[in-house]
């Protein structure tokens, strides 16, 4: 439901002041590539309906119809096809504004073929964005089945297309959409201002179907951290001199502080306007409160749960009808009913004030002034409120190579490795490729495989470098096995490069070719010897009686060898028995030293010896 809450908004302003709502138009660039007279980038502003194509980009040549230039007729009529053939550009239509809504343009623009439609003002104005139509007209069917991106251009530039059409030249655009939206980092955080009014016929069932849609993906894109969601009700206040009135006391709760349109229009049955704000303001505590319990992502779960289980249309638009699908949720029923409050006291609902401070724009962001909208890192969505659309806005939103698997899955985005490579390195023999497929396009990054980091410019070459890159294809180095030997001319270190080993020369990438030590002579090279090359060495063996030593490159006679082995191992045998013989010797002398020691000492104790005299007696003495 597309509801212009702006106009209603300064309705009751300019009873007391100017109206200071501030409508943010957003845009993209469009490009033209040809002819040179208008070649440039230009801005436009994106339709608030169809697909606009967030984070890409769109190539297209313009063709101005002759005939039906509003584009407010079916171009059956008038044998018009604009399809592009097999091999061409896709076409995008030019039409004028004026005679009927931008959406019955876009309608017929696309049954006839085109790829995007650009609608060219009719008037000197800043650009504005073009909405869908309002009350009764809202209510055509073929509104939610555009699927064609649109864009308003200004009347100048439209004038020039037009001359250069005339004068036969061929018009190509580039459409692009990829800074449409802000990408700082790996998190992307939305707003969705939508309401819990479900009376207002296929708007409404439009922006449910979507919240029953884009449930699992934005449920599993918050619970794994990629992005921070926040949902927004819209409210107004009812003028002071109006808080009295039979209007602002059935839209308003709070005495006239937060107020909501009556969902039939009409005050005298159904559900009132405050039925609606006391509903926006349960679905925004059930927010609150999950959130506050670490589950933010319950609320779409209460949100779909609410809109099956308790529709306006069956009388169950109920608090009591609430409360049962909260409490199936598990979520804290007392919690949710004190952050509501008392609606009928003459006090500020701390929550539903915030709704509407959040309401005005900030920095970049406009005003909120229609309902559903979706704010997406800090910029209002412009287009069709579809799961696939929004998704592929949302991941517009994340920093290459920062998003998550699911917004590289097909039918969101294109894969660019898969043609070519994307134009990056590539080591077809182990499947290593320095492409990585982002939303917006490719990038080509060297990659690291196994924990193994490739360096390079990722376009031309990619190196492995550190520990263990010898392990991923031989760290892109020579390798060969032959007469059952294996060499290599990678070095298992935290080195780069590749090197042939010892025995072999080259590059050490493409190729390493043995070196014949016996043709450069730079091995067996006494005169006795005789040289054989092998791959990867050589051997070498001396004529007649002779014996080759490898480590001194040199011929020695067997016999003379073995005579001196054994003349050395006699010097060493006749050495040790020398020393045992000067040991035991030692030893001996050393025990009868003790033992001659020992026995003196006992002998003394017995008897005295000759070096001894007598010893004195004492005898007591009584003495007088």
């Amino acid at each position: 439901m597309r509801e212009k809450l702006g106009f209603l908004v300064c309705v009751w302003f300019v009873l007391y002041g100017s109206c200071v709502a501030r409508f943010v138009v957003e845009k993209n660039s469009l490009k033209v590539t040809s002819p040179d007279s208008l070649k440039g980038v230009y801005e436009c502003a994106i339709g608030n309906f169809g697909v606009p194509q967030y984070g890409g980009t769109m190539v297209g040549t313009v063709m101005y119809p002759k005939s039906n230039q509003k584009a407010c007729k079916s171009f059956d009529d008038v044998d018009i096809s604009f399809k592009s053939k097999p091999g061409g550009l896709p076409i995008f239509l030019l039409a004028d504004r004026g005679d009927c809504y931008f959406t019955l343009k876009a309608w017929n623009a696309q049954n006839a073929g085109v790829a995007a439609i650009l609608v060219a003002d009719d008037r000197i104005e800043p650009l504005i964005t073009m909405d869908t139509p309002e009350e009764d007209d809202a209510r055509a069917d073929y509104l939610q089945n555009i699927t064609i991106p649109s864009a308003l251009i200004g009347k100048a530039f439209g004038d020039d297309i037009k001359k250069a059409l005339s004068r036969g030249d061929m018009v190509n655009i580039n459409l692009d959409w990829r800074e449409s939206l802000p990408h700082p980092d790996e998190r992307v955080e939305y707003e969705f201002w939508t309401n819990s009014n479900d009376e207002c016929g296929p708007k409404c069932d439009s922006q449910i179907d979507f919240v029953k849609n884009f449930k699992g993906a934005a449920q599993i894109l918050e619970q794994k951290g990629y992005t921070q969601f926040t949902p927004h009700y819209i409210t107004w206040y009812c003028p002071e001199a109006f808080k009295l009135s039979k209007q602002c006391k059935s839209q308003c709760i709070n005495y006239g502080r937060y107020c909501a349109p009556d969902p039939e229009q009409d005050f005298s049955r159904g559900y009132d306007g405050k039925d609606v704000v006391v509903q926006n303001l349960r679905q925004a505590c059930s927010f609150k409160v999950a959130n506050e319990s670490g589950k933010p992502w319950l609320w779409w779960d209460y949100v779909t749960d609410f809109a099956i289980r308790c529709p306006m249309k069956d009388k169950k638009y109920t608090k009591e009808c609430a409360d049962q699908v909260i409490q199936s949720l598990g979520i804290d029923l007392k919690a949710i009913d004190k952050c509501i409050g008392d609606t009928e006291a003459d006090v500020d609902n701390p929550v539903l004030k915030a709704e509407q401070e959040a309401q005005i724009g900030k920095g970049s962001r406009g005003d909120v002034t229609i309902l559903p909208t979706l704010v997406i890192n800090n910029r209002q969505y412009r287009g069709k409120l579809d799961r696939g659309a929004v998704l592929k806005a949302i991941c517009s939103g994340f920093q290459e190579t920062t998003e998550p698997a699911i917004c590289l899955t097909e039918g969101i985005e294109t894969n660019e490795c898969l043609e070519n490579n994307g134009g990056c390195w590539q080591d077809k023999s182990v499947n290593i490729t320095a492409c990585r497929d982002t939303f917006r396009g490719r990038v080509c990054e060297c990659p690291t495989v196994q924990g193994v980091k490739f360096f390079g410019d990722g376009y031309t070459h990619c190196e492995a470098s550190g520990a263990l890159r010898c392990e991923i294809n031989n760290g892109g180095c020579w390798r060969k096995t032959q007469d059952g030997k294996t060499y290599s001319a990678c070095i298992d270190d935290n080195t780069k490069g590749c090197k042939c080993p010892p025995g072999f020369k080259g590059d050490g990438v493409t190729s390493c070719e043995d070196i014949d030590e016996c043709k450069e002579k730079s091995a067996c090279k006494c005169p006795e010897c005789k040289c054989k090359n092998t791959w990867g060495s050589y051997d070498c063996s001396c004529n007649g009686n002779l014996l080759y030593m490898r480590e001194h490159d040199t011929c020695i006679s067997k016999e003379a060898s073995t005579e001196v082995s054994w003349s050395f191992i006699w010097v060493i045998i006749l050495g040790l028995a020398a020393t045992g013989l000067g040991g035991y010797a030692v030893y001996k002398y050393r025990i009868r030293r003790y033992m001659d020691s020992e026995i003196r000492a006992i002998m003394a104790q017995y008897m005295p010896l000759d070096s001894q005299g007598e010893v004195p007696s004492h005898v007591p003495h009584g003495g007088v």
